[in-house]
C-alpha cells in the first residue's frame, strides 16, 4: 500500500515544529495509524533527508524496543531503529546540554563501532561479530518530541526512534576480550541505584540486536558501513534525566560511563 506523501509531510512538519519551538507536540498516530510501521519509517526518512540537506552528518544507528517488556507494552514483536548524527555525540562536552532536550531519559547500552561494512552476505552471527572493531559503554539520552511520552510504535519510529543525544566511554574492548550477552549493568542517578540489567535483556544478546539492524538497514537500502557507531538498545529500564541530574552507568568489563546534565537554560 502506497504511503500518502501529504500525510508524511504533515507528520514530519509536526515533529519538526516541536524541535524548532522547543515544545512537545501531539502524537502523529492520528495521521499515520498507531501501528503503520511503513508510514512511520517514511516520516523518519523524510526527517533524515531534511537534516542531511542542512549539513548534518550521519554517523550510525540506534536500536530501540529491544526489551520484551517494552515490546509487549507497545504491541510489537520486533525492535525499531533510528539514525545517529554527528552532533548527537556529546561525549566530549563537559555537560549534556539540557536546553537541547525536551523530556530526556537515559539508557545504559553497549556501543559497537564497525570495522567492516555489513552490506552483503548472509549477515549471519559470524559475519556480524567479525565486522565489529570494538565496543564501549554508552549512555543513550532518549528524548521524545511527543508530549508526555504518549507514544505508540508509529509515534516513536517517526520520531527517529525517540533519539536525543549519546555519550560514549573511552575504554575500548574487542569481542575477543568480552561477551556482550554476559555483561551486567547498574545505573545510578545522583548516586542512587535506579536501573539494573544485563546483556541478555537486549534481545538475548546485544549482537542479536546488531544482526537484526544489519538486515533491516540493508532492506531499507542504507546498510551499515565501516566506522559507524551502533547503539545496542537498553540493557535495563530507562530513567528520567532532568536538568541537573548526574547519570552514571557501570557495565561489567566495559567499565563506567557518566553524563552530567546541565541546568537548563534558554537555547
Amino acid at each position: 500500500m502506497a504511503v500518502d506523501s501529504k500525510v508524511i509531510a504533515q507528520a514530519a512538519a509536526r515533529l519538526t515544529g516541536a524541535t524548532e519551538r522547543g515544545r512537545a507536540v501531539a502524537p502523529v498516530r492520528d495521521l499515520l495509524g498507531a501501528q503503520d510501521i511503513g508510514a512511520a519509517y517514511a516520516v523518519q526518512q523524510e526527517l533524515t533527508r531534511r537534516r542531511l540537506r542542512r549539513g548534518a552528518v550521519m554517523v550510525g544507528r540506534k536500536i530501540g524496543l529491544t526489551s520484551p517488556a517494552v515490546q509487549r507494552q507497545l504491541g510489537v514483536d520486533q525492535p525499531d531503529f533510528g539514525v545517529l548524527f554527528a552532533d548527537m555525540d556529546v561525549s566530549a562536552e563537559p555537560e549534556v546540554p539540557s536546553a537541547r532536550l525536551l523530556q530526556a531519559k537515559a539508557e545504559a547500552e553497549i556501543a559497537f563501532v564497525l570495522r567492516e561494512d555489513l552490506a552483503g552476505g548472509d549477515l549471519d552471527p559470524a559475519q556480524v561479530r567479525a565486522a565489529v572493531d570494538y565496543a564501549v559503554a554508552a549512555l543513550e539520552i532518549v528524548d521524545s518530541r511527543i508530549a508526555d511520552w504518549d507514544i505508540t510504535l508509529a509515534d516513536t519510529v517517526a520520531d527517529n526512534a525517540s533519539s536525543g543525544l549519546y555519550v560514549l566511554a573511552e575504554r575500548r574492548l574487542t569481542l575477543d576480550e568480552f561477551e556482550p550477552r554476559e555483561t551486567t549493568m547498574r545505573m545510578y542517578a545522583d548516586d542512587v541505584l535506579v536501573s539494573e540489567g544485563s546483556g541478555a535483556a537486549c534481545l538475548g544478546d546485544p549482537l542479536n540486536a546488531l544482526a537484526w539492524l544489519a538486515r533491516t538497514a540493508r532492506e531499507f537500502g542504507e546498510p551499515l558501513r565501516a566506522g559507524q557507531v551502533v547503539l545496542s538498545g537498553a540493557l535495563g529500564p530507562m530513567v528520567p534525566a532532568p536538568p541537573g541530574t548526574r547519570i552514571r552507568a557501570e557495565i561489567s568489563s566495559l567499565g563506567e560511563v557518566t553524563a552530567a546534565f546541565s541546568e537548563k537554560r534558554d537555547a
